[in-house]
């Protein structure tokens, strides 16, 4: 087993995403993940990168049903040939539902918890009228939650049977991994600058 530094974790992302909205989701997700492992005691730098890679094929091999192929088949292969972590494998496999891979561990549940709930807060920041981040709370994450047409393409019913999964109240989960979120906010972009034109 190898465990890669986050700086090669990183160089990987940028070989195979060029999306920019794909490595910001990216980057969200490790920010929840890094903040889910210190609030568990786990090891950050595995639930970081974990969350860092977990969709690093999805541009390349978007096709779910491409059984050779198709995301996260191809990355599975590549983290194997890598020799990562069995449990980042096992985590990267679990949050893809179509693979039908059981989430046995605390990393694998974590992951797809906060998988689309950083894609509706992405969201919610886009839509500020200060596009920071950093001025949205829960209460507000919560108002768009009930906006059917708000990010209609992101499942409320998905992301609340996955924090259920994991054992987490909704509204302490949407407040850590906003918070996560709020700390990497110029890396999202949503500092602010999008308002005022920059």
């Amino acid at each position: 087993m190898t465990m890669p530094t986050r700086e090669e974790a990183w160089d990987l992302v940028c070989e195979w995403v060029s999306s920019d909205s794909l490595r910001k989701h990216l980057l969200a997700v490790e920010a929840a993940m890094r903040a889910y492992a210190r609030k568990y005691g786990e090891d950050e730098e595995l639930w970081g990168i974990t969350g860092l890679v977990h969709d690093l094929d999805f541009e390349r091999y978007p096709d779910m049903d491409d059984a050779e192929n198709g995301h996260p088949r191809a990355e599975l292969k590549l983290f194997r040939e890598l020799q990562w972590p069995e449990e980042l494998i096992d985590a990267v496999a679990g949050h893809a539902e179509h693979m039908g891979v059981s989430r046995e561990t605390l990393l694998a549940k974590t992951l797809m918890a906060v998988d689309e709930l950083t894609g509706l807060i992405m969201a919610v920041g886009y839509v500020r009228p200060s596009k920071d981040l950093r001025d949205a709370t829960v209460k507000s994450v919560r108002k768009k939650w009930k906006s059917k047409s708000f990010a209609a393409a992101i499942n409320r019913q998905d992301i609340e049977r996955f924090t259920a999964e994991l054992g987490e109240d909704l509204n302490e989960h949407i407040a850590l991994v906003l918070e996560a979120m709020q700390g990497i906010a110029s890396e999202l972009g949503l500092d602010g600058r999008l308002a005022k034109g920059e």
